[in-house]
């Protein structure tokens, strides 16, 4: 059981954190817009693991990506943006599919996607992958790149390397049926994935998607009874439940400022991870995580310029 009190006790490892999954586009709209009337976008770095890998590299620890983007303009762009925040890329593939992008409209509630993928899902299993994975401290994954073939493969190889090799495995079962093929289970493969997970962090739209409405307590004894060791609730401007199925703790949003939403899940883990490997006790990790996700509420985009987390834990006295 993972404790709120205690400390992980990583294995000493050269990378801190490898993040699996999507490098791609974010194209979102210059106005708030939940109708998508608007004509203007902007191009952003995107991809929730890949956002991470970038986010936690500028509060203070080492991370490595894996993805697979278009040997293209658009790919190109995306790994220069890694090279250029000194992130290791050679784990990112370039196959001969285009770059995966997302439309998002801006907006201070959930932003409604639209999803055009092609080569975030072709990323393979190589040897550089596991050399990398073996090296690493924690494994972060969502449901992008276990929603689709061959990637799903992959992933299925990460987690019983990464058992193996006692990683601190994170997923973030953010279930969309618009990613999933026309007529697959998608919802009964991620249950059998949280199900060999330590920490999960579902919002109340993803738990509705998987299991339909409930009270919140419900939703998170859910993951908990399929396996999940700490089930991390979010609830937007309400902020947070947590539980490790022993006791359970409700976090308050720590956010001022609201101008884009986009990515403030992935500042949270990326806080989150950071305070863990640092050495900061789970509770302790959690309230990093929300109040590095409030600093990225301040801004537009899913990748801000973040200063380190000993700066951000000073701003808002933690």
């Amino acid at each position: 059981m993972l404790n709120f009190n205690d400390k992980i006790n990583f294995q000493d490892s050269s990378n801190d954190i490898l993040t699996i999954g999507e490098l791609l586009i974010d194209m979102i709209s210059d106005d708030y817009d939940d109708n998508f009337d608007c004509n203007t976008y902007t191009k952003y770095f995107g991809g929730s693991p890949s956002n991470i890998a970038m986010n936690v590299k500028k509060l203070g620890i080492n991370s490595l990506v894996a993805s697979a983007v278009g040997n293209d303009g658009l790919g190109n762009y995306l790994i220069k943006q890694l090279n250029e925040a000194n992130i290791d890329t050679r784990c990112v593939q370039q196959v001969d599919y285009s770059t995966s992008l997302v439309l998002v409209t801006k907006s201070k509630n959930s932003p409604i996607p639209i999803f055009y993928r092609e080569a975030d899902y072709q990323l393979t299993y190589t040897s550089v992958l596991e050399e990398s994975l073996a090296s690493s401290k924690i494994v972060h994954f969502s449901c992008w790149p276990i929603s689709r073939t061959p990637v799903r493969g992959t992933i299925e190889k990460v987690i019983e390397v990464a058992k193996k090799n006692n990683l601190l495995i994170c997923f973030d079962p953010n279930y969309h049926p618009m990613i999933w093929q026309k007529g697959e289970n998608g919802v009964e493969y991620v249950k059998s994935v949280i199900s060999q997970v330590d920490i999960v962090k579902p919002s109340e739209d993803d738990a509705e998607r998987l299991f339909g409405k409930d009270t919140v307590e419900n939703q998170i004894e859910k993951f908990l009874k399929l396996g999940a060791k700490l089930v991390i609730m979010t609830l937007g401007k309400d902020g947070a439940i947590v539980s490790n199925g022993q006791e359970m703790i409700r976090f308050a949003t720590l956010a001022n400022e609201v101008v884009d939403t986009t990515g403030a899940g992935d500042a949270f883990w990326s806080g989150f991870y950071s305070a863990l490997v640092k050495g900061y006790t789970i509770r302790e990790s959690l309230n990093l995580g929300f109040a590095v996700s409030a600093y990225k509420l301040k801004f537009t985009g899913a990748v801000v310029d973040l200063p380190k987390l000993e700066i951000i834990k000073k701003a808002y006295e933690i």
